[in-house]
């Protein structure tokens, strides 16, 4: 193929700005843009037809006007101008791009404006077309047999990435970028796709009256109404509300969402080095948050509540690994209440037959209406067990993520076999429960 000869055809068919010329020849050299490639495509035929004139003086001024009128070359104009002979009738617009690759500067101005309220460190840039452009791009190519070209939505794509880089000092991420600009430059619109800001940590519930997540009232679905007080919420405060508020505010987001590893009851603490959580944000403008005094200001407002430590920044893997711990080992603590008094050597047998073995349970009656109806199986390490009264018991067990302590004690009316209950014939149930440990990798 004969690059002058090829790049001559299309322009005598069609009339193509630089890029869109250039454009057809990317695998060919490195290190230029497509504008770079045709411009000097154009110099190249300029010179080549103004030589031709002394030899075919019709001929030579022809592929002038040609290059002149359907390459809106300046050179071929004044070149012409110089020969004096008229350039002919001007073309306004490109074929292939409707002179888009000439508003750039424009449209990255535009690209800019919609990105300067957000923080972000990473990117990428999408480009819409017309489906009327890209198929006469691909008509185009086709008719003319073109196998070197790079198609116009990667030149737009390429072009725009760089450009954002260079005026904003970011990179471009392929994977997982914080925003991702979506630019179509026919119509000079932009949209944002802002990705979420993960912030993982532990927290500690102290009390027995905050529950994990926000809880609606289930008779005005948080509306408000007398029974809830007007507050729309079953329960006053929870660990998501002192986690969430304070850091969908810093990151002016548009709302937040809770996840953690498994959940405790409402009256239920949460203690040790607490339980891992991850907070993310939809939409955020602000992501460059100091997580250290984020921290000191939820501890502030939940004192003696909730705390949180270790707060970091995350990703969405984590919360997929977060989830899939909930397996992992718990350590709790709880005191249970016997209907008839309990001897030193029934406490014994507890720890014995508990220690090492597999429980299974059918979903419990209180949880029901939110879970499936379910059998599963979960494993025991270890009951140590302690007397505290005729009638009472303080329980140690380190079990499998997931067993519902509870029901362990009391049997669940025979959803949960073996039980402690069962196992002594003589009904108990838990007064007291904390959760002392989630034994599990969290980095």
């Amino acid at each position: 193929m004969d690059v002058y000869e090829k790049a001559f055809e299309l322009l005598s068919k069609s009339p193509l700005c630089d890029s869109c010329l250039g454009r057809q020849f990317a695998v060919l050299g490195y290190s230029m843009e497509n504008a770079v490639r045709g411009f000097s495509l154009k110099i190249a035929l300029t010179m080549q037809a103004n030589a031709l004139v002394k030899e075919n003086f019709d001929e030579g001024i022809s592929k002038l006007r040609v290059l002149a009128v359907n390459g809106f070359s300046k050179v071929a104009q004044e070149t012409l101008k110089h020969l004096k002979q008229d350039s002919a009738s001007s073309v306004e617009k490109c074929f292939l791009c409707d002179g888009t690759f000439g508003k750039v500067e424009e449209l990255m101005k535009i690209v800019l404006a919609s990105i300067s309220a957000y923080d972000f460190s990473t990117y990428l840039v999408g480009i819409e077309l017309p489906v009327k452009v890209e198929e006469r791009e691909d008509e185009f190519k086709a008719v003319f047999d073109v196998d070197t070209a790079e198609s116009m939505k990667h030149e737009f794509g390429r072009l725009f990435g760089k450009a954002i880089g260079v005026h904003t000092g970011k990179e471009a991420d392929y994977l997982i970028p914080d925003i991702v600009v979506v630019l179509n430059p026919f119509l000079g619109k932009v949209k944002l796709q802002v990705n979420p800001l993960f912030v993982g940590g532990r927290y500690r519930k102290l009390v027995r009256t905050v529950s994990q997540s926000k809880w609606f009232c289930s008779s005005c679905r948080g509306r408000g109404c007398e029974k809830c007080g007007g507050t729309g919420k079953l329960y006053p405060e929870s660990v998501e509300e002192f986690a969430s508020a304070r850091l969908l505010e810093l990151a002016e987001g548009v709302d937040s969402f809770f996840h953690a590893s498994g959940r405790e009851d409402v009256d239920a603490r949460m203690l040790g080095t607490g339980r891992p959580f991850i907070v993310e944000i939809s939409k955020p403008k602000k992501r460059f948050i100091d997580l250290k005094l984020l921290e000191e200001t939820i501890n502030a407002t939940a004192v003696g509540k909730v705390e949180v430590s270790g707060l970091h920044f995350t990703t969405k893997d984590k919360v997929r690994r977060l989830k899939k711990g909930e397996g992992a080992v718990k350590e709790y603590r709880l005191l249970a209440e016997f209907e008839n008094d309990v001897a030193a050597e029934e406490l014994r047998l507890i720890g014995e037959k508990f220690s090492g073995i597999t429980i299974k349970q059918q979903t419990p009656l209180r949880v029901l209406h939110r879970r499936a109806d379910l059998i599963r199986e979960r494993y025991i390490y270890e009951v140590k067990v302690k007397k505290v009264a005729s009638k009472l018991a303080m329980l140690e067990i380190r079990c499998q993520g997931g067993l519902y302590v509870k029901e362990l004690v009391s049997g669940d009316e025979g959803r949960t076999v073996p039980s402690v209950s069962s196992l002594l014939s003589n009904r108990a149930k838990t007064l007291k429960l904390d959760v002392l440990n989630v034994i599990m990798d969290d980095n």
